[in-house]
C-alpha cells in the first residue's frame, strides 16, 4: 500500500468514538462510509449535520457520507474498515459475517477493550475467528477524548500496524489541524494498553469516590503504569517505551479527565452506587468493566503481581468493599 493510492474506508459504530472519528476523517476524506443501524439516526445526521444520539455537538459534513444501515454492504464498499463498536458487542455485531467477506479488507480496531467471550484483544479475534492476517489488521487509540474533538482541541492519535505503509496511509488521512499523529507496529501492546488503561481510569474513580486525595492519585497512576509495563512485556516481549502517549499519554487523560466514562464509572463505585445502577445511570458502557475480566483470565497464564487489576475485579466481580480493597491496596503501592 503506498500513499499514492486511495482506498475507500468505512466506520463500524455509531456512538461518540465512531461519531469523533467521522469528523476527523471526513476532513481529508471526500466519501466515507459509515454503517449506522438506526434509519432514523441517518435522516436526523442528513438533515441537521449532527448525530443526534452521540456527541450532538460534533458538527458533520453529510454530503461527505455514505451512511448505511446494512453492515455488509459498508464491508462490501470498503477497502480500509475502522471498527469503534464497543468490545462487548464486537461478537455480536461479526457473528453474521462471513469470514470471505473480510479476506481482501484492512481492519483498523479503534476499540478500547477486549472481547470478553474469548478473553482476547479485537486484533486476534479477527485473526483466529476470520483469519485475517495481523498485517492487514491495526489499532487507532489515543491520548484522545472525543468530547475534545468535538471542541476542536489540539489531540494526538497513535496509529498502530505491523504494516508500516497501512499506518501510515490512514495516520495521513486522521491528520488535520486539531489532529496529529503518530506511528507504531506494536498493535498487541497497544491494545492491551487500551484495556489496562480503562481497568485503572476506574480504580482512579472509585479512589475519588472514597475521597482519597491527589497525591494519592499520582502513587496510584505511577504504580498502573509500571503494572502496565510489566502485563505487557509478558504477553508480548518487545522493545517499547511505555513512557510514549498510546500508553502513558493515554493512561493520565483517561485517569484524570472529567470526560472519562470508566473513571465516572469507578467514582460512582466508590460512592456506594452498584455496578447496574452506575452503568444505568451513565447510559454508556464503560470498557474498563469488561476489560477486567479478561485480563484477570488472560493472567491466569502468567501469574504476575497485577495488585491494581485484581483489586478492581475483586470490586466489580466479587462485590468487595471498595473501601477495604482500597485500604489493602494502598500498603501494597509505592
Amino acid at each position: 500500500m503506498t500513499n499514492k493510492e486511495t482506498y475507500s474506508i468505512g466506520v463500524i459504530g455509531s456512538g461518540s468514538w465512531a461519531t469523533a472519528l467521522v469528523k476527523i476523517l471526513s476532513e481529508n476524506v471526500k466519501e466515507l462510509n459509515w454503517w449506522l443501524r438506526d434509519p432514523e439516526q441517518i435522516a436526523s445526521i442528513n438533515e441537521h449535520g449532527r448525530n443526534p444520539k452521540y456527541l450532538t455537538s460534533a458538527v458533520l459534513k453529510p454530503d461527505n457520507l455514505v451512511m448505511e444501515p446494512d453492515l455488509n454492504v459498508v464491508i462490501e464498499r470498503s477497502q480500509i474498515l475502522i471498527m469503534v463498536v464497543p468490545s462487548t458487542y464486537i461478537y455480536s455485531v461479526f457473528r453474521d459475517v462471513n469470514p470471505e467477506q473480510l479476506a481482501d479488507k484492512v481492519l483498523f480496531s479503534s476499540v478500547k477493550g477486549m472481547v470478553s467471550e474469548f478473553d482476547m484483544v479485537p486484533a486476534k479475534f479477527f485473526h483466529k475467528k476470520f483469519d485475517m492476517p495481523y498485517k492487514s489488521l491495526g489499532i487507532i487509540c489515543g491520548p484522545c477524548h472525543a468530547e475534545e474533538v468535538a471542541m476542536e482541541r489540539l489531540s494526538y492519535l497513535t496509529v498502530a500496524s505491523k504494516s508500516k505503509s497501512k499506518a501510515k496511509y490512514l495516520a495521513e488521512l486522521l491528520e488535520c489541524r486539531y489532529i496529529k499523529t503518530l506511528v507504531s507496529d506494536d498493535v498487541i501492546g497497544s491494545e492491551i494498553a487500551t484495556a489496562m488503561k480503562n481497568v485503572f481510569a476506574i480504580a482512579s474513580g472509585i479512589c475519588h469516590g472514597l475521597g482519597y486525595g491527589d497525591n494519592f492519585q499520582a502513587v496510584l497512576v505511577s504504580n498502573a503504569i509500571r503494572e502496565m509495563e510489566i502485563f505487557l512485556d509478558a504477553v508480548k516481549p518487545i522493545h517499547r517505551d511505555v513512557k510514549c502517549s498510546a500508553y502513558l499519554g493515554d493512561l493520565l487523560v483517561t485517569a484524570y479527565s472529567n470526560f472519562s466514562r470508566n473513571r465516572n464509572f469507578g467514582s460512582m463505585i466508590g460512592k456506594g452506587y452498584t455496578v447496574k445502577t452506575a452503568m444505568l445511570e451513565m447510559n454508556m458502557v464503560a470498557e474498563g468493566y469488561y476489560a477486567v475480566k479478561s485480563l484477570v483470565a488472560m493472567n491466569e497464564k502468567y501469574n504476575l503481581d497485577l495488585d491494581i487489576t485484581k483489586a478492581v475485579y475483586r470490586i466489580l466481580y466479587e462485590k468487595n468493599a471498595p473501601k477495604m480493597e482500597m485500604y489493602i491496596l494502598a500498603d501494597k503501592l509505592s
